[in-house]
């Protein structure tokens, strides 16, 4: 036992860069222990960090998340392609796999953390007026931080997508691809055309409910939805949630895709290592090869076949204008010489929420952290698989609801409820105030008078946002972190359909059923909204522009959409205008946001894309390797003689100019590349959100 504290102890040191004190520290080094015993008894054991790398691999895979694990474990089911996957992050570990401890994820080594520009709109009531946006730097990516919620989005999102010029991916077409990777155990969903039963990711309701979810079900009943599986046949209506956990655990894209392959001989994954870099051949413009730093030394694999871009809507188009693709002006301007003109970073929505809607209740029926016994959750956990550690995050109960702003003849809400029985006072202001950023005098005033009190919140979320955000470069230096500019609420439509959504929320918990627990609204104005009638409009819009909270859905940075797009980065076969043998397949291709949270949409696009991939090179005639006789057909880890440091092979074959995604009036100019032997990434930003290595020196071998 003593062994086991003190591997809990460096594991929770590791994870969040402290080791705190208090009474939660108890349940958290339990936590840790309980999932320590249940690696054991995975049938799939941690997938393996593979040291000695080959020169050359087919396909490599750039991002190990909700999407590069996917077309990682779809594309090494060919046996004869050799499958790359880089992660820039560690192995999850076993706080991550506590659905409870979601949160304490956040922030920590485990996480980006990256924060949104000042805005003068929205994140009001955030440090320096800037929003926290949670990005997994982690195997499995933001599947390992998020809530885990299992939500597909509204058939009508995908029927758009098809109008829009991007055909195969209407919902009659993309539900098979739902269904594929899906493993659903709610036996009331058994034998239901709309869920799949067998595939890799699992997908359950929590087996802890608090009163208060029934209540909230019960309460939609009243105001006129239906108790629905909103992942069915309509979506308007109120559940208890479905989320990604198995066995009482966080079953993460890693857990569910990668464990399985960590065998297969044709598969390889490099873990801490931060691609720096597509090198794409300006002559042929096809993407040759990716460059990484691993422990300090700089590697260059290259790709037969494809490079897939999966590292997310933030770190995906940040990688490829590094690679120069990307606007002309930005890229110029940083020095960057510019491949390929196109809009990347563009378009990015995000699904923005109302935070901080508290309701009290008299009976102690929800979530208050400082009421429970560590050790009798934890072992009611550990030995019955149940208990408040796998609850979804928190968030309990979902709902999508229409606004008079909506299209009340189609299904097609455009408001989301979460529901969860705590708030931000409910941990004492130990961990949730710090995840949202919240300003120390807003806590202080609003939410510190109850603390730990017993409480519950609904939190209005906008499904569709009218308003456009973007990625930028800081600089030209791959470990600066990028500008985001979340631009919320810069169409006023956003702001007012929120509020709309606000009234429906209290609405909700006004009805007779929530009386017997004696629920009523905190009535505690927000400081910098006092001088608006409570609950007016005015006042409910302030309090939207205050506590601002990201969903952690950001999409849309590499549109998807037909050659005659002008806002298009990849054409519906997910292939980069104007590159060959370069696509991406993530969030960022989303041509708009999904209505609702986005992890299934995103394993769904990984689906098609590792089949399109499939497609094109097992059924077209086009796509093909030209071998030379002196190319290494089976190359041996060991004859390589990796030191860290790979360069290209002389010898790399270009594909035919079919495999090109291109556009008529593309310019394609492009003069003679000259070899880089030194980079020295140099910035006198003095962001805080730039890691330590602002200064990092790149010395490349002669190849």
């Amino acid at each position: 036992m003593v062994l086991n504290l003190l591997f809990i102890t460096t594991v929770i040191k590791s994870t969040f860069g402290v080791v705190t004190t208090g009474l939660w520290l108890i349940p958290l080094m339990l936590a840790a222990i309980t999932y320590y015993r249940y690696d054991a008894v995975d049938p799939e054991s941690r997938p393996l960090d593979q040291l000695n790398l080959y020169p050359e691999y087919d396909f490599i895979v750039v991002g190990s998340g909700s999407a590069g694990a996917v077309v990682a474990n779809r594309l090494s089911e060919v046996r004869k392609w050799k499958v790359l996957l880089i992660e820039a992050g560690p192995d999850e570990n076993e706080i991550s796999d506590v659905p409870s401890l979601a949160a304490y994820l956040q922030l920590s080594k485990l996480d980006w953390a990256y924060k949104t520009e000042p805005s003068t709109k929205a994140c009001l009531g955030m440090q320096n007026n800037r929003c926290n946006w949670p990005r997994g730097r982690v195997l499995g990516g933001s599947s390992v931080l998020n809530y885990m919620l299992y939500v597909r989005g509204n058939r009508h999102d995908y029927d758009h997508w098809a109008s829009l010029g991007n055909p195969g991916w209407d919902y009659d077409n993309v539900l098979r691809y739902f269904k594929k990777s899906e493993d659903n155990r709610n036996p009331y969903l058994a034998n239901n055309k709309y869920h799949g039963r067998g595939g890799l990711l699992t997908v359950q309701e929590s087996p802890w409910h608090s009163p208060l979810v029934a209540a909230f079900v019960e309460a939609g009943t009243q105001l006129g939805y239906d108790n629905r599986d909103i992942n069915g046949a309509k979506q308007a209506g109120f559940m208890i949630a479905q989320g990604t956990i198995r066995r009482g655990s966080r079953c993460s894209t890693a857990k569910a895709f990668l464990r399985p392959i960590r065998m297969r001989k044709n598969f390889h994954l490099s873990m801490n290592s931060h691609v720096t870099r597509v090198i794409i051949e300006p002559g042929t413009m096809r993407a040759q090869a990716v460059e990484f730093v691993k422990h300090g030394k700089v590697y260059r694999i290259a790709a037969r076949r494809e490079v897939i871009i999966s590292a997310g809507a933030i770190n995906t188009p940040q990688l490829m204008m590094l690679s120069g693709l990307g606007p002309r002006k930005h890229l110029e301007k940083h020095g960057i010489r510019v491949l390929q003109d196109l809009p990347v970073g563009e378009n990015m929505q995000d699904h923005v929420g109302m935070g901080g809607l508290t309701f009290l209740v008299d009976k102690p029926v929800a979530i208050v952290q400082d009421r429970f016994n560590p050790t009798a959750v934890t072992f009611q956990y550990v030995l019955r698989e149940r208990g408040p550690m796998t609850t979804l995050g928190g968030v309990e109960g979902l709902a999508f609801v229409h606004t008079p702003y909506s299209n009340r003849s189609l299904d097609w809400p455009d408001i989301q409820f979460h529901m969860a029985p705590a708030s931000i006072n409910s941990d004492n202001g130990a961990r949730v105030k710090k995840v949202l950023g919240l300003k120390e005098s807003v806590y202080q005033e609003v939410y510190h008078p109850i603390a730990n009190k017993d409480s519950w919140t609904i939190m209005p979320l906008l499904l569709r946002p009218r308003s456009r955000g973007s990625v930028k470069l800081r600089s030209a230096n791959p470990f600066h972190y990028p500008l985001i500019n979340a631009n919320y609420f810069d169409d006023p439509l956003d702001a007012k359909t929120l509020v709309e959504g606000a009234k429906i929320a209290l609405r909700v918990a006004e009805a007779q059923v929530f009386k017997q627990f004696g629920s009523r609204l905190w009535r505690k104005p927000l400081p910098n909204c006092k001088q608006h009638k409570f609950l007016s409009d005015a006042y409910l819009e302030c309090h939207v522009r205050t506590i601002s909270m990201t969903i952690y859905h950001p999409c849309g940075t590499a549109k998807m959409g037909p050659a005659w797009d002008p806002e298009a980065v990849v054409d519906p076969r997910l292939r980069v205008y104007g590159v060959r043998g370069l696509r991406v397949i993530d969030a960022s291709i989303m041509p708009t946001i999904s209505s609702g949270n986005t992890n299934a949409p995103v394993i769904m696009i990984a689906e098609k894309g590792a089949d399109l991939i499939k497609e094109d090179w097992l059924t077209n005639p086009e796509y093909k390797v030209k071998r030379q006789a002196n190319r290494l057909r089976d190359p041996d880890p060991a004859s390589s003689n990796i030191q860290g440091i790979i360069t290209l092979p002389n010898n790399i074959t270009q594909g035919d100019s079919s495999n090109i995604s291109d556009r008529s009036n593309m310019e394609s100019n492009f003069s003679n590349s000259s070899h880089i032997n030194n980079i020295n990434f140099n910035s006198n930003s003095n962001s805080s959100n730039i890691e330590s290595s602002s200064n990092f020196t790149l010395n490349y071998a002669n190849s």
